[in-house]
């Protein structure tokens, strides 16, 4: 419920549409009502040969006899209350002014039932037909007329129900998706791709069809059963007061249905996010599994998933299914507790059963046909809300793993009062850092990926961070523009502490070039323009020619208006990594990162971006995570930082480190001998 009042901030934005829907289901529920009552006139003309005129004449002599009679009584009463207040006890008094009360009240119903067939006798009586056929054919008319009415009155309401759900639901995406793009990126790591995109897609669907219901049926179905009630009560209360005697077990009967239902629910939403994993992971990885020849394996996973989701569903299948019968089945009881009696008075000509008066008046055919179909009208918005409890609690499940995931808070948690970072132009400095990644459950024996690492980079160095898999090279390069946050220690940027400062402007001055190249499926000068997206196209032309890009792209026949594909599939890997480089270059960054970005491409295109670099690591600090050390990037580093299990075991120039740390001599001397070979 916490979650559903959550999200009527984005359906109150819809309140123009809803008000009017909601008048129009109103309105729906009037003709509905409107339509089972023509049962009364009907059962008039057919059951007891009584036209309405005769009807509503003998109805119009009874008001006014009892207007009469209660007239007279009252006189009567306040004569003997007039002498009781001049020598009668106050028991006697008391119980004669309730006695007028009751005259008053009495005679306040029958002067109110004289005007209303006063009225009914001069403006309907004059148009009815005296012929019992013909005016029978008048009222199915007008029934007819009712029905059609309402059809376009559902077709209206249901579609401005359909728009607002819509607006609300690109609302609700919208706020989602920036909610997501909030948090960082070890709580997107997590989370995972597959059950992301399931919230996006099946869990908003899922809302979006609860809500479709609550501005629909959930609206109108109730709003025609308190309109039968009312007119059953109306007509006899104490036969539709016993007809509720099973309403207690159908609230408890909802009530456990809904607790299994919201379970059942939120355990498929977490099996549908399976089966995206099984669909997306060997889409994403598609050459691997062809050229394992691993389809099996894959077809296997997702049939396994398909049948874990198919139990869970059918699992809701079967609560839905046991609720709509079970809901009907108390309802038609309920039918049949208060017809029965009604039909026994009727036939005997009773007004009371076993001494318990269950009418005023004796009750005619026609007005236990209109209260048999009143308590039918009951029973069909009954069964159809219990029709739609199910499909309304996965809704609330669906919801509250929505606004469960826009609760998530990042690890990377921002300072409310930022300290401003100037352009870096001193140093870089790790002091004492170490860093562990989370992992979903408990990870107390996780070992840590950065262990007390401290060093200080001066401005305009060229670094070159080396070491094995998972030594924390690219772990300690990601601490710069606050990808993550150490546990222990600091990183500051000419003296100021990163995590005070706000992350959007630090990293405006830091540009990221990782081994997999992101690109996006937009054209080439977009995908560079990404970098500085208010650059001029010379500028982002002259990025091209720095990154060696203008090479490759005269050859192509749109240019750089040539668009790159999904993830840049259209482009080789040295010229996705250009492209890359390119951004980085319109950015002007004074601070850059390169983590193993030659390590996927060609040896040309690898000399091409190292020469890039030369021009472009000019007057900026930069990061290479590499785990070879060519000549033509020797020629540009200016410091060596050996990782090792988390650790920095040494800095400093390339000679220096050679002569004095094993560990990196004998990656050298390997190197040394695979390009020998």
């Amino acid at each position: 419920m916490k979650s559903l009042a959550r999200l009527a901030p984005f359906v109150w934005q819809q309140r123009g549409r809803l008000f009017v829907s909601f008048s129009l289901a109103t309105l729906i529920a009037v003709l509905w009502t409107s339509a089972l009552l023509m049962v009364y006139p009907v059962g008039k003309v057919l059951l007891e040969g009584q036209s309405l005129g005769e009807y509503i004449t003998e109805k119009l002599s009874t008001a006014r006899d009892t207007v009469q009679r209660q007239s007279e009584r009252r006189e009567r009463i306040e004569a003997q209350l007039v002498k009781l207040r001049a020598s009668g006890t106050p028991e006697e008094i008391a119980r004669s002014e309730k006695d007028c009360r009751d005259c008053i009240s009495d005679l306040t119903d029958g002067l109110r039932q004289e005007w209303r067939y006063q009225w009914l006798q001069t403006n309907l009586v004059p148009h009815l037909n005296p012929d019992r056929f013909t005016l029978l054919a008048q009222i199915m008319a007008l029934l007819l007329i009712l029905t059609a009415v309402k059809c376009c009155l559902d077709y209206i309401q249901e579609t401005l129900v359909c728009a607002s759900v819509e607006r609300t639901m690109q609302s609700l995406r919208e706020q989602l998706f920036r909610a997501t793009l909030k948090l960082d990126h070890q709580t997107l790591a997590l989370e995972t791709t597959p059950a992301l995109m399931s919230r996006f897609t099946f869990d908003l669907q899922q809302l979006s069809n609860g809500l479709t219901l609550l501005g629909s049926k959930a609206i109108i179905e109730p709003l025609k059963a308190i309109g039968c009630i009312a007119c059953a009560f109306g007509l006899n209360w104490r036969l539709t007061a016993l007809s509720f005697a099973c309403a207690p077990l159908a609230i408890l009967l909802f009530g456990n249905l809904g607790k299994r239902l919201k379970r059942a629910s939120r355990r498929q939403m977490d099996s549908m996010s399976r089966v995206y994993r099984a669909l997306i992971e060997p889409l994403q990885s598609f050459t691997t599994v062809l050229a394992f020849r691993n389809e099996r394996l894959h077809r296997r996973r997702l049939a396994r998933e398909n049948r874990d989701y198919f139990d869970k569903a059918m699992k809701i299948v079967r609560i839905d299914a046991l609720s709509s019968p079970s809901i009907e089945f108390l309802a038609m009881v309920g039918v049949f507790i208060g017809s029965l009696p009604g039909a026994y008075l009727v036939l005997r000509g009773q007004t009371s059963i076993w001494g318990v008066q269950l009418s005023e008046y004796q009750m005619t055919p026609a007005e236990l046909s209109l209260l048999y179909t009143l308590l039918a009208g009951i029973l069909d918005p009954a069964r159809r809300i219990a029709s739609i409890y199910s499909k309304v609690k996965k809704s609330a499940t669906a919801c509250d793993r929505v606004f469960g995931w826009m609760d998530k808070t990042s690890l990377v948690v921002s300072s409310p009062d930022f300290v401003p970072v100037p352009r870096h132009h001193q140093s870089i400095e790790f002091d004492h850092v170490s860093f562990r990644y989370a992992v979903a459950g408990d990870d107390a024996h996780r070992t840590n990926a950065l262990d007390d690492v401290t060093l200080k980079v001066p401005f305009g160095a060229t670094v070159a961070i080396v070491g094995g898999n998972g030594s924390g090279k690219s772990t300690l390069a990601n601490l710069l523009p606050r990808l993550y946050d150490p546990h222990i220690g600091q990183v500051r940027i000419d003296g100021v502490e990163v995590t005070s400062a706000d992350p959007r402007e630090l990293r405006r001055q830091i540009a990221v070039v990782t081994q997999d190249t992101q690109l996006f499926d937009m054209s080439i000068e977009d995908n560079i323009r990404y970098g500085h997206p208010t650059a001029a196209p010379g500028e982002i032309e002259e990025a091209a020619r720095r990154a060696h890009v203008l090479s490759f792209v005269q050859q192509l026949p749109d240019g750089l208006k040539t668009g790159v594909g999904d993830r840049g599939h259209r482009l080789s890997g040295g010229q996705r990594q250009r492209v890359a480089l390119a951004r980085a270059i319109l950015r002007d960054p004074a601070i850059l990162i390169l983590d193993e970005a030659t390590s996927a491409v060609d040896v040309q295109s690898e000399q091409l971006i190292h020469e890039s670099l030369a021009d472009l690591a000019r007057g900026r600090t930069t990061f290479i995570v590499t785990h070879a050390m060519t000549p033509s990037l020797l020629v540009q580093v200016t410091h060596v930082l050996v990782m090792e299990q988390g650790k920095a075991i040494a800095f400093g120039s390339h000679s220096s480190v050679l002569a004095t740390c094993p560990a990196y001599k004998r990656l050298y001397d390997a190197q040394v001998r695979r390009r020998a070979a």
